[in-house]
């Protein structure tokens, strides 16, 4: 029984590493042979024991037969057998004979509670109850370990050890106390940058959250490559390191910056249906977009756009982090629309974010929206309730969960995006109109919206990656508008159609592309758009399931990235002709 109480206990003192280094003793293989067999023998009380366990005993080789025994041997000891061994095995023929003793299997008497605070309780969720008259499994004990070092690694003490005290076997039972060593508490000290980014130190400490002082965080530190790899200005080289110094800890991120700062331009050509004889129209593009601006991550952005005869769209952006030395981002929006010679609508935007580690980004925004009616527009429109002069304020959440693997060529990891937004929605009346048509309206109603959007890239090979996304949005209100509604269509929607071609109070657009990448920054695409949309006028409701496939091509060159797409769609209003194609093809400069 002494001997047996040693060896166990030279079991515990091995079992921080027991699933790295759990190596029983087996025969040294013999050279392979064509084919062999293994035959195990064992006395009849472990032979009961052994019946339990399915083992291959017809094997290619010597050498698996080996692995295979010694796989045995290590599931025994995983099973609370913790002295099964093979004691002797010899060579016959092709046929690997082994002596396999496995003895008692050893309990647990009881674990008690050595020194665990009460947080370390809740996190490990170690009960003494859960060890008492249960069988002995090293990997369980081994994974207790691992939870109770992992939450002293989150709480500031990395250097922490965990082991049994007062050791006791009786009768293959087993009783100790469970011990924590918290060692010293160790805090953040600075964030350092190499790689010769621009990117000041202070930023990232601010954006990443760690603050000097601040208790370390081993979970923070392998979180933060994924908020990193969200920001479009840097590329990460390699895993951030972590340098300690006494009580203190200095987080090094080796990045290097990006050319994200953008200036391009996309023109479409597109049959013009306001012209006969097959004529185009020309639509155009323009952005400009600066990304962090002196290294301190302030985003500035606009862009222009000119979608059919008369139409033209200006979106404006400006984000600064850290706000007041914050973790929180303040970002402004302006959006303007005018709709050929019927309406304008100018939509500015308010916006709170904060970042977290782990559940990534929370926002909160408000926004004013104000659509009146151009003077051209005809009466009969308003009359139908097509159009109406209406102001709109809403406030909302946003939510944004983004682990992809780079900003600009994905190639595995998921995007989810959710927005709720409540307000209120005013009607003005209009001077062409008498007062007495707002006799029957409602001129104050509550407006609700909806939006979603979820991307899932898979990686397929090494050159290859396929894309599921999902988008869609609902507006809910009780007098819906046709400046209310949402415009679905072209390359950045649903490609295959006009820009802003169809007028949606609802829509969903599902999307499959193929993409095989010639190089880092370069590939060939495939893809097919299914969208849904719902209309919600008073006097033309409707519905539809459009689709739209094609290809295209993105590729480096030494002015920027070019890119070329085709497409066809078809719909109710437009069916599948390579008449009716789109063509757009532009060039991103990033600088």
């Amino acid at each position: 029984m002494y001997k047996i109480a040693v060896l166990v206990l030279c079991l515990f003192v091995w079992l921080p590493l027991a699933q790295a280094q759990d190596k029983p003793p087996v025969p040294k293989p013999v050279p392979q042979q064509t084919k062999a067999a293994l035959q195990v023998y064992a006395d009849a009380t472990d032979r009961q024991v052994l019946r339990q366990y399915n083992y291959r005993t017809q094997l290619a080789d010597s050498l698996e037969a080996s692995k295979e025994i010694r796989a045995l041997v290590q599931r025994l000891h995983q099973d609370a057998y913790l002295l099964a061994s093979a004691d002797s095995s010899y060579q016959r023929g092709d046929t690997l004979h082994v002596k396999l003793h496995i003895g008692n299997r050893f309990d647990w008497a009881e674990l008690r509670n050595g020194n665990l605070s009460e947080g370390i309780l809740v996190e490990s969720g170690f009960r003494e109850k859960f060890y008492r008259h249960v069988p002995f499994k090293p990997a369980e004990y081994a994974k207790l370990q691992q939870r109770i070092l992992d939450y002293a690694e989150r709480n500031g003490y990395p250097f922490a050890s965990v082991w049994l005290d007062s050791i006791q076997i009786k009768d293959n039972k087993i009783s100790a106390a469970l011990m924590v060593e918290k060692a010293f508490v160790v805090t953040y000290d600075s964030v350092q940058v190499m790689g010769g980014s621009k990117t000041q130190p202070k930023f990232l400490m601010r954006y990443l959250q760690l603050y000097p002082g601040q208790p370390y965080n081993q979970d923070q530190v392998l979180a933060s490559q994924r908020m990193l790899t969200a920001l479009p200005y840097i590329k990460m080289i390699r895993p951030p390191q972590v340098q300690f110094a006494r009580d203190k800890a200095r987080v090094i991120y080796f990045i290097e910056d990006r050319q994200a700062n953008q200036l391009d331009g996309v023109v479409g050509f597109l049959p013009d249906p306001s012209r006969t004889g097959n004529k185009l129209l020309i639509t155009g593009e323009a952005n400009l977009n600066i990304r962090n601006i002196k290294g301190s991550g302030k985003q500035l952005g606009l862009q222009w756009r000119r979608v059919n005869r008369g139409s033209v769209i200006l979106n404006g952006e400006y984000l600064h982090p850290n706000i007041l030395g914050t973790p929180f981002e303040l970002g402004t929006r302006f959006g303007l629309l005018k709709q050929d010679s019927s309406f304008i609508t100018v939509q500015p935007r308010v916006q709170l974010a904060y970042n977290t580690i782990r559940y990534g980004r929370f926002s909160v925004f408000t926004e004013w929206r104000n659509s009146r009616i151009l003077s051209t527009a005809s009466p009969q429109s308003l009359k139908a309730l097509d159009l109406a002069d209406a102001r709109t304020n809403t406030y909302g959440l946003n939510y944004l969960w983004n682990n992809l693997d780079d900003f600009y060529f994905p190639r595995k990891g998921r995007l989810v995006e959710l927005q709720l937004a409540a307000g209120k929605k005013k009607l003005l009346r209009n001077p062409s109109l008498e007062k007495e048509f707002y006799d029957t309206l409602e001129l104050n109603t509550t407006q609700l919206s909806l939006g979603l959007r979820l991307e899932n890239f898979f990686r397929l090979g090494k050159s290859s990656a396929l894309l599921a996304r999902l988008r869609g949005e609902a507006l809910l209100n009780d007098q819906i508008f046709l400046n209310d509604m949402y415009r679905i269509g072209g390359l950045a929607s649903l490609r295959g159609f006009d820009e802003y071609f169809f007028y949606a109070s609802a829509y969903g657009v599902g999307t499959l592309e193929y993409r095989l990448f010639t190089a880092d920054d370069s590939y060939v695409l495939l893809f097919y758009d299914q969208g849904y949309y719902r209309s919600d006028l008073e006097q033309s409701k409707g519905e539809g399931l459009p689709l739209g496939v094609g290809g295209g091509i993105s590729f480096s060159t030494g002015a920027g990235i070019f890119q070329l797409v085709y497409s066809v769609g078809k719909s109710e209003q437009q069916p599948m002709s390579l008449r009716a194609s789109k063509i757009h093809f532009g060039i991103t400069s990033k600088f």
